[in-house]
């Protein structure tokens, strides 16, 4: 259950409030809950908590809860944001958002808890069109239809492919959820502004140093504190460390089926050059698997430090070349430990820190833990 700043975990709100749907007036679940996040909702970490709950959880109230938080995102990275209805219907444009910058640009959002449904980009390009004839979009040159995916499929690209196919790319694009909860988290953390958000949603214009420029200044702010382990002394000859990775989805398989089959079927695990702490990672070290929205799914036993040498099993060896072996894993793809605001209150990287600030940087890179955190993220304690 996540437990937020409000001391509520978002099933409990949706229970408080009612059922969403459309029902107009200023009194129903679905202005109740939109109220709820106005007034308590301010900071991103909660938004992520609230946002991985919906996505944990099945059925429409959770889907609807969903598109209002993505929503809700979007006001605190500077838009102004028009809540559109969950379902169509005839003589209303059936838009899940409107967001309007202040620069003029409008961009035109439909939520998706899933790629796994066939979308018809036809669709978002009539909202757009209807918006434009009632004078809300002056024109296409100023407006962006935006699919914004909650669990994005590595299987299915029909949605990419459909944009490719009817010459759309400079009228719709595709982020994940995650992706734009990372952007929020920059806007918090970093000189990263509206514009810069902006810069990398709308489609590239000829000029790539606004992107460039504000990479340069998120490089240039990393705290020493926050650099890689391989800038930090190496650890003692027989010291045992604890590691938090992240696993990604690849095109070709999801998260947990790189799990299966590399940390289980395979006994190995395989680490980019850049990856941080490659250097430092020695046999009886332990590692603890992440995977996005879902939480901790594994964990494993180093057996051998990484060597530059490719497994038939890894895909994009060019991108992982450093494979190593591992043992005694534990697998709870189906049962994963969920970090979320209540399991963040005893971890000691998160003391003396905000629980309710952006945490994404926890999970989003390899780093060292503490033997406590690693033990609650493994259920050992």
């Amino acid at each position: 259950m996540t437990i937020g700043k409000t001391g509520i975990s978002l099933s409990q709100i949706l229970n408080l409030v009612g059922r969403l749907d459309d029902s107009p007036g200023d009194e129903t679940p679905r202005e109740r809950f939109r109220a709820f996040l106005r007034e308590n909702v301010k900071e991103v970490g909660q938004v992520r908590d609230y946002i991985e709950e919906s996505l944990r959880l099945t059925g429409d109230q959770y889907n609807r809860a969903l598109q209002d938080l993505v929503n809700h995102l979007g006001s605190l990275i500077d838009f102004e944001v028009t809540f559109g209805r969950y379902h169509g219907v005839k003589g209303k444009i059936g838009f899940d958002g409107h967001w309007k910058s202040p620069s003029g640009s409008h961009i035109v959002v439909e939520v998706k808890t899933t790629e796994a449904y066939a979308i018809k980009a036809a669709t978002l390009v009539g909202y757009v069109d209807e918006l434009i004839s009632e004078k809300k979009i002056p024109a296409w040159d100023n407006a962006l239809g935006l699919y914004i995916v909650g669990r994005p499929d590595p299987d299915i690209s029909q949605l990419k492919n459909a944009i490719i196919a009817e010459k759309r790319m400079n009228q719709l694009r595709i982020i994940s959820v995650e992706s734009l909860l990372s952007l929020a988290e920059m806007m918090t953390e970093y000189e990263v502004n509206h514009e810069d958000i902006l810069s990398i949603l709308l489609p590239s214009g000829p000029r790539v140093d606004p992107i460039v420029e504000m990479m340069a200044r998120i490089v240039a702010q990393q705290a020493p504190e926050e650099l890689p382990p391989e800038e930090e002394q190496p650890s003692e000859v027989g010291e045992v460390k604890y590691w938090l990775t992240p696993v990604r989805s690849e095109a070709e398989a999801s998260a947990e089926q790189v799990i299966e089959t590399l940390v289980k079927k395979e006994q190995v695990y395989a680490f980019g050059e850049r990856t941080p702490g490659r250097k430092h990672l020695k046999p009886g070290d332990w590692l603890c698997f992440h995977a996005s929205g879902k939480g901790v799914i594994a964990h494993a036993k180093v057996m051998s430090i990484p060597e530059k040498k490719p497994h038939p099993k890894v895909q994009h060896p060019n991108k992982y070349p450093w494979v190593f072996r591992v043992g005694e894993a534990k697998l709870y793809l189906n049962d994963p430990v969920v970090i979320d605001a209540e399991v963040r209150t005893k971890l000691d990287a998160f003391k003396n820190r905000d629980l309710n600030k952006p945490w994404g940087w926890f999970v989003q890179a390899t780093r060292p833990i503490s033997e406590n955190d690693f033990n609650i993220l493994t259920r050992k304690s």
